[in-house]
């Protein structure tokens, strides 16, 4: 199975707001995707939209977020269901700023139905880090049933690597790299885990430009055990980003 667990909405405020989940399910399976998974900053909200999208469409989906951690490290939780996303994103809520969002200076953060209806928009800023530590983050996901996995371990900014120097131990069940990151220059500093490689897509034409392949059952229970035997294969990486 090929799949692209790092995928962005129109929720991110990073991310085109051509990125309803309409369009990424649509684009997923062109690419020829068995499975995706939503993570959007700091947020679930758009995880209903693409339920009902992928039901729809007959495509396999995992739900979460990308958490920025209180040291700034971005990290992503998967879940099987809606329900466990949204409970870790009213947990991440509880830990943010209480602070309004500016979509002049940050971007629009439009929650949205599955046929594109804008519901409303966030108020909260998904673009600001959390006061929650990565071992905090870790145990709540791991509470929820959920996998988490250390976000483009490769990248200077926003990485576990890169902010922290290290992977910290018993903390993430797999670790990614990015589409243009080198295998054989990262998978020496992966410190034995399980290694995907995602689109981390914010637009349309990115999704599922890269991705994992694997054999087994697309679901948290399948991947756990992927992880744990590190039979994962990567797609060829990317010479621009």
């Amino acid at each position: 199975m090929k799949f692209d667990l790092h995928v962005h909405s129109c929720l991110s405020p990073c991310a085109n707001l051509e990125m309803s989940p309409s369009e990424i399910v649509a684009r997923a399976i062109s690419a020829g995707m068995d499975g995706i998974a939503l993570t959007d900053h700091q947020s679930a909200r758009n995880c209903p939209a693409i339920a009902e999208c992928v039901r729809r469409a007959g495509l396999k989906c995992l739900y979460g977020m990308e958490v920025q951690t209180a040291e700034e490290v971005h990290t992503v939780a998967l879940f099987d269901t809606v329900e466990q996303a949204l409970a870790l994103t009213n947990w991440v809520y509880e830990a943010m700023p209480k602070r309004v969002n500016d979509p002049e200076t940050f971007g629009d953060q439009p929650v949205v139905t599955w046929d594109d209806d804008i519901v409303e928009m966030e108020w909260r800023i998904l673009a600001m880090s959390c006061r929650r530590t990565i071992p905090e983050t870790a145990a709540k996901v791991h509470e929820l049933d959920g996998l988490y996995i250390a976000a483009h371990i490769d990248r200077p900014n926003f990485s576990v690597l890169g902010s922290l120097g290290a992977i910290p131990d018993n903390s993430f069940d797999a670790v990614e790299l990015s589409r243009t990151a080198n295998e054989s220059l990262w998978f020496p500093k992966a410190a034995g885990y399980a290694v995907i490689r995602s689109s981390d897509a914010h637009n349309l034409d990115d999704v599922a430009r890269v991705w994992t392949e694997a054999d087994g059952e697309f679901s948290v229970a399948g991947l756990r055990a992927i992880f744990a035997a590190k039979a994962t294969w990567l797609s060829p990486r990317l010479t621009r980003f």
